[in-house]
């Protein structure tokens, strides 16, 4: 199983990882453009036609949202006793505490699911929702954590920057047209389907490209102590809340493997945007994506068993 799972899924992954890797060093791409793209265009229809077609009964589609909240709330807890016990400044700990909430379930979780279960509608809609409610927590929470709730005009800013992500409206919209059956004429579906099936090509080169930015250095403890968190406890978090809630088959394997995802680049992003613990920042995106080669192959194998 474990030669299967890395020959089907996380090599065609670091595959593309590494070509987007290599088109930045050769190209210089425009990352700026790309995430953009990837934000405003792909994505966004990922997450349409993954809740258009979705399978998820409105009491999966709670629960999700309950396994969701508890996982964060954990991870959170979690990061803020570390911080307190390693007394961190109040930038480190935000940094750190992002570090372990705020992972890369976009342009990584979503080609992880689709390749580890084959575009399966139910699996997808399951890591669309999650990637969702990720997408709003790092632009509220992410966001203020960052400033502390001190700048004037932050609660403002974010709410702006809510308002501005185009992934809840397509998240509603397509949950809303499926639960009416709205028929989508030919010349909008096409698009979509079209958007949609260039979402792991393209997420993962970017990300290769993002990722590829930043030197890696081998020296910080704190690094290392996020990374293990990460990777470690927190799918063993994942796997605990699953069984709580009493989640079975795709559902309960989506969501397990969806809990060990690696740092989101969006942690770093808002690390460089407001310039706080930019390194430590950068630091775990790449060593987390680099690391999670080993632990995402574990934990899809045991996903397939346990669930």
């Amino acid at each position: 199983m474990i030669s299967d799972i890395l020959l089907e899924v996380v090599l065609p992954i670091f595959v593309l990882i590494g070509f987007g890797i290599l088109m930045q060093r050769a190209f210089k791409l425009d990352l700026y453009t790309l995430a953009k793209i990837n934000f405003y265009y792909i994505t966004p229809a990922a997450v349409f036609m993954s809740m258009y077609e979705s399978e998820m009964s409105p009491k999966l589609l709670g629960t999700v949202t309950l396994f969701y909240a508890i996982y964060v709330s954990a991870l959170y807890l979690i990061g803020r006793l570390t911080a307190t016990r390693r007394k961190f400044s109040r930038g480190m700990r935000a940094a750190f505490t992002n570090s372990l909430i705020l992972d890369n379930s976009g342009n990584y979780g979503m080609p992880i699911n689709d390749l580890v279960f084959k575009g399966d509608p139910l699996a997808s809609s399951v890591q669309a929702l999650i990637m969702s409610l990720q997408s709003l927590l790092t632009f509220t929470y992410g966001v203020i954590s960052i400033q502390g709730a001190k700048t004037e005009g932050l609660y403002r800013h974010a709410i702006i920057g809510f308002l501005k992500m185009p992934v809840p409206y397509a998240l509603i919209l397509g949950l809303l047209m499926h639960a009416f059956a709205v028929p989508l004429p030919v010349f909008v579906s096409r698009p979509l389907i079209y958007a949609d099936q260039s979402l792991v090509a393209i997420a993962l080169l970017t990300l290769g490209a993002q990722i590829i930015k930043y030197p890696l250095r081998l020296r910080r403890l704190d690094v290392y102590l996020s990374v293990a968190l990460r990777l470690l406890a927190a799918p063993a978090i994942g796997i605990l809340i699953v069984f709580a809630l009493g989640l079975k088959g795709i559902p309960a394997q989506a969501l397990i493997i969806a809990s060990g995802m690696p740092v989101g680049v969006n942690t770093s992003i808002l690390a460089e945007e407001y310039q706080n613990e930019p390194d430590f920042a950068a630091q775990t995106v790449l060593l987390s994506t680099i690391l999670n080669v080993i632990t995402i192959t574990g934990l899809i194998s045991l996903a397939k068993l346990v669930a």
